[in-house]
């Protein structure tokens, strides 16, 4: 309803501006295969997809699967796979909550790890020698530009916990210029959030969703140097691969 709604006052509003400005034939501006309204369409998923992060996250411990499922989505919208985006989001998941969330909680561990030393870097008074900062903070970045893969590998690949890590690690490495990029995405509504109070609302509406959407077309391609050449595609297809430890595919 809310979805509906949304696009119904946006369309309201353009026609009634366009009105003023004295243009009368809009029927072919607001075809639903008109190029700006793809875009709308597409502003409306990312939206939803961007509440519906928010709502699954707030218990914590389902934050690892609503990622995956989230990422689950986007590879489909990106590639043109799309269905029922809510039906596929919560059909990944339900099927990738154990591990998923095994995952994650592993993931929180490391984080919190990580907050508490900075915690004691900043506050507890003492002077700590410059190698062993440097050496903390290098690792931190190495996680994260594998955490930008582990999600959607959740997302794309059958694998176990070890293996997922693993390749994670791997194409981070591999790809490190598209790695960057894509961390670079996710760090950039924070730091639009930073700057700016304005931008609250923005981040609120898209910042989840609007970054996992350019990091996935941007991942898209390193994985199908990994994906069988021919797959047939349906509305409810779960794609399936296992990448073994020793492939010799991942090579980005």
């Amino acid at each position: 309803m809310f979805y509906m709604d949304f696009h119904a006052l946006v369309i309201y509003n353009l026609i009634y501006s366009l009105a003023n400005f004295g243009v009368t034939d809009v029927g072919k501006f607001f075809d639903m295969d008109s190029p700006f309204m793809r875009v709308l369409n597409r502003v409306g998923d990312l939206m939803i997809m961007n509440f519906l992060m928010i709502l699954c996250c707030i218990p914590v411990i389902t934050a690892g699967a609503a990622f995956t499922a989230m990422h689950y989505v986007l590879l489909k919208i990106v590639r043109g796979e799309e269905g029922y985006l809510i039906k596929g989001f919560f059909k990944s998941f339900k099927q990738n909550f154990r591990q998923a969330t095994t995952i994650w909680l592993l993931m929180l561990l490391v984080i919190l790890v990580y907050v508490g030393d900075s915690l004691i870097f900043n506050y507890s008074g003492l002077t700590f020698p410059k190698p062993l900062v440097i050496a903390v903070v290098a690792v931190a970045v190495l996680l994260a530009m594998a955490a930008v893969y582990v999600f959607p590998l959740q997302a794309r690949f059958e694998n176990t916990v070890k293996n997922t890590l693993k390749n994670a690690m791997i194409l981070a490495f591999v790809n490190l210029p598209k790695t960057l990029l894509m961390v670079g995405c996710y760090v950039l509504p924070l730091v639009i959030a930073y700057f700016s109070n304005y931008a609250l609302l923005f981040v609120f509406l898209f910042g989840i969703s609007a970054p996992a959407y350019a990091a996935a077309w941007i991942y898209s391609g390193i994985f199908k140097k990994l994906e069988p050449e021919t797959e047939k595609v349906t509305d409810d297809m779960d794609f399936s691969l296992r990448i073994d430890e020793g492939n010799q595919e991942i090579d980005g």
